[in-house]
């Protein structure tokens, strides 16, 4: 929302400078985003009075002008613009000016003639013609208003205003007003908010033998005020309006356009005209749509409407859809002699449903959409008809349409000083409460406090509280000790593995990444997911941003891959992420069940032995013990030969290995690695108990087997079946050669391994040693078929 300072000190006194202004609103509760100060923009350029023109000698289209500024000598200026005549009214940059966008201007030379400075056309300015609609766009700024050669440019065009731009959040809609805005600026500088009431002559008549106006839909429309106007002059509006709506971001139209705009930015209620005319049976109808109902907004785009959204409608056709956007089949035109003006209020959530569903946000729907005061309409529309007096833009109809669909009951709840000081931690008067209060519009008497209707968030004695907290100010309460019983912080079991995790990963060279949980159903096609797969059915969201973000994912791998195939596109060369991502399974009529993924993934400088020893690194981390893995050749995502799934005893823990080609393929990779770890089951298997080994007192005795087996035999089956038939004395088993080739029969595979024995009482024996061996060679020629070699 921007602020005129300009437009604010009409409705109350506050001349502090731009920066004080902002920091102590921002304190005050109403954050500032920016100020502008066109001012600073330009500086030197007055208004100049054509004394003469001749043309240069050097030139055919170059004009020579003697130019009055009020000074006791004329500037000579040479300009290259043909709109301009002696005694015409322009803008003179002098020399050493300095013009919107930082140009500056300086006298010099052209075709040997001397020019000291430049007449300056409205672009020049930072203007259009709808700021001045009497000028022209390609000429010098011909200046009608009324001025003196001399006079500072400024002020005429409005360039002498401070802009004030502010973040309002959604709770305070009345904020998004000038008079919302006056109102915090008067409770915070502590000074007199002057309110006008809007007085409106009329011309007789009575609206009541024109138009009927009935609320089908009381719930989606709790109020509908109407005015009506006639013999309609369409013409720019005075050059006031037009600067203060300028200042508040809003273009200047015409008159009857303008004065909808300034209403809305004065008072924060969004206005409509239509043409009466054009309104069948002269009837306005609050309804809904009916499904398939078609209508042509202003924006000349035909939409398709359904049965939840709102609509202003004549007697047989829809003329706009309800706070969003009015109908072209009843637009003002300049052949309108007869217009209704519309001061409604809407059901916020309908409204932004209505907009959303089709696309198309305006000023208007983003103001219903938070909720407006409902009893706003009334006096909003009697300022439009004021406006419309004082600008002579029409003759206003005696009367006033003010259908009441559902009555409006304000908020009302005692004011307990003692409560609300035990909730800050403070010692405020409860006089004070009562004059802070006050200002803010707030009605306190008996000890009972009447909430404004503008003011829809105060709900409860907390919100009081803010109120008072924020206007006594955040600096000035003082630094105090918790009372009461509290918890003490920590950190719950799985926050704190969590975090062990996260820590692991980092110290191996990951780096975190953070996705959304929400991805395109067309993710599960990319990496390769059976149609029949139960994680296709995932959660769908009721109202998405787009198809890409419509459903809950089930699976982490694809926002993985994502993310990678972005790091590719940029050519990082090696690529190591983690993520702990959140995925969601339906869980019949129950919420989803929610369970954090330990996502890996990872291309350049790594294999698949290599992810398979960081993920054992990150179980040992978690203390999950019999961690085996087993090839996988039925995950479509992953390479069939290259795929294992990961077990602790009978619980799956997940799965790691190569990408599919066709998968990697899928998101412009080569060769990349994934691995997708179910952290809940990493903690169901991790062990309870934390174990020591103590540093051994007796030596250790070293043995190499080499021992030949089928292809078809894993290193995990005879690393199993050795430690098993090794018992206590074999504390440590290494793989250290595979060998095929020459001596070695052809589907066969010779296997070292490197085997520590220790016993834990007494110095290990020759026998002791040899018979842990003999055991190991029986059990691995019975399970495997393996021979020593």
């Amino acid at each position: 929302m921007k602020l005129s300072r300009k437009w604010l000190a009409e409705f109350t006194d506050v001349t502090v400078p731009a920066r004080e202004y902002a920091e102590r609103m921002t304190i005050s509760g109403s954050k500032v985003e920016a100020t502008e100060e066109p001012s600073k923009e330009i500086n030197n350029v007055v208004v100049g009075k054509v004394v003469s023109l001749e043309r240069h000698p050097d030139s055919d289209h170059l004009w020579v002008c003697q130019i009055d500024i009020g000074k006791e000598e004329n500037l000579q200026i040479v300009t290259g613009a043909q709109n301009v005549n002696a005694g015409d009214l322009v803008p003179v940059a002098c020399h050493k000016s300095l013009l919107p966008g930082g140009v500056k201007i300086t006298k010099g030379k052209l075709r040997g003639i001397m020019s000291e400075g430049m007449l300056c056309s409205l672009g020049e300015l930072n203007l259009d013609t709808h700021d001045f609609p009497y000028a022209i766009e390609d000429g010098i700024f011909i200046i009608q208003e009324d001025c003196s050669p001399g006079d500072d440019i400024r002020p005429i065009i409005g360039a002498d205003d401070s802009i004030v731009e502010f973040e309002i959040t959604n709770n305070r809609p009345d904020c998004l007003s000038v008079i919302g805005l006056a109102r915090e600026t008067a409770a915070t500088f502590e000074t007199e908010l002057k309110l006008h009431t809007p007085v409106v002559k009329g011309v007789g008549g009575d609206i009541n033998e024109h138009l009927k106006v009935e609320i089908q839909a009381p719930e989606l429309c709790p109020r509908y005020t109407a005015r009506m106007i006639k013999n309609i002059k369409i013409e720019p509006s005075p050059l006031w309006m037009r600067q203060r709506l300028r200042a508040s971001g809003v273009r200047p139209i015409n008159n009857i356009v303008d004065i909808t705009n300034y209403v809305m930015l004065e008072y924060g209620q969004p206005m409509h005209a239509f043409d009466y005319a054009c309104l069948d049976e002269g009837k306005i109808v609050v309804r809904c749509a009916e499904d398939g109902e078609i209508m042509k907004t202003l924006d000349d785009t035909e939409r398709k409407l359904d049965s939840n959204m709102l609509v202003i409608a004549d007697a047989n056709k829809p003329v706009g859809v309800a706070g969003v956007m009015g109908g072209a089949n009843s637009e003002i035109t300049e052949n309108t002699q007869y217009a209704v003006f519309e001061s409604a209020n809407f059901n916020g959530t309908s409204i932004r449903r209505t907009a959303a569903r089709l696309t198309m946000r305006t000023d208007a729907s983003g103001r219903f959409e938070k909720g407006l005061d409902p009893e706003n309409t009334y006096a909003a529309v009697q300022r439009a008809c004021e406006l419309v007096e004082m600008l002579g833009a029409g003759e206003v109809i005696d009367g006033i349409i003010d259908v009441v669909g559902k009555e409006y009951v304000p908020v009302k709840m005692n004011l307990d000083a003692d409560k609300i000081n035990a909730l800050l931690g403070t010692d405020i008067s409860e006089e004070y409460m009562i004059k802070a209060l006050t200002t803010l519009g707030f009605v306190v008497e008996d000890g009972v406090v009447t909430v404004p209707s503008w003011r829809g968030d105060v709900e409860h004695y907390s919100d009081l509280a803010e109120e008072v907290a924020r206007l006594f100010g955040y600096n000035e309460i003082q630094e105090s000790m918790l009372k009461g019983e509290t918890t003490m912080g920590a950190l719950t079991e799985k926050q704190a593995l969590e975090r062990q995790v996260a820590a692991l990963c980092r110290a191996m060279g990951f780096s975190e990444i953070y996705t959304y949980s929400f991805i395109s159903p067309s993710a599960y096609d990319k990496i390769r997911m059976p149609a029949d797969s139960t994680l296709r059915d995932s959660v769908t969201i009721l109202n998405p941003l787009g198809e890409d973000t419509s459903i809950m994912r089930t699976t982490s791998l694809p926002s993985m891959l994502d993310i990678l195939s972005r790091n590719n596109s940029y050519r990082n060369e090696n690529v190591k992420l983690y993520e702990l991502a959140k995925v969601y399974r339906k869980n019949g009529e129950e919420l989803p069940d929610e369970r954090v993924i330990i996502t890996l993934g990872a291309y350049g400088g790594v294999d698949f032995f290599k992810m398979k020893g960081y993920v054992e690194a990150i179980l040992r981390g978690l203390r999950v013990e019999n961690v085996s893995f087993t090839a996988e050749t039925e995950n479509a995502s992953y390479h069939p030969g290259r795929c294992a799934v990961i077990k602790s005893g009978d619980i799956t823990l997940g799965v790691m290995g190569q990408l599919h080609p066709l998968t990697a393929g899928a998101y412009d990779l080569n060769e990349a690695y994934a691995v997708e770890l179910d952290f809940n089951n990493c903690i169901s298997a991790r062990s309870e108990e934390k174990g020591y080994e103590p540093i051994p007192r007796f030596p250790a005795s070293t043995r190499d087997l080499a021992i030949v087996v089928d292809d078809e035999v894993t290193i995990a089956a005879l690393v199993n079946c050795i430690k098993k038939a090794g018992g206590k004395l074999l504390k440590d088993v290494k793989l250290f050669d595979i060998y095929k080739g020459e001596h070695i029969p052809a589907g066969k595979k010779s296997t070292a391994f490197s085997l520590k024995l220790r016993a834990d009482d007494q110095t290990l024996t020759d026998d002791m040693a040899d018979t842990t061996i003999a055991n190991i060679l029986t059990a691995l020629k019975e399970e495997l078929g393996g021979i020593i070699r």
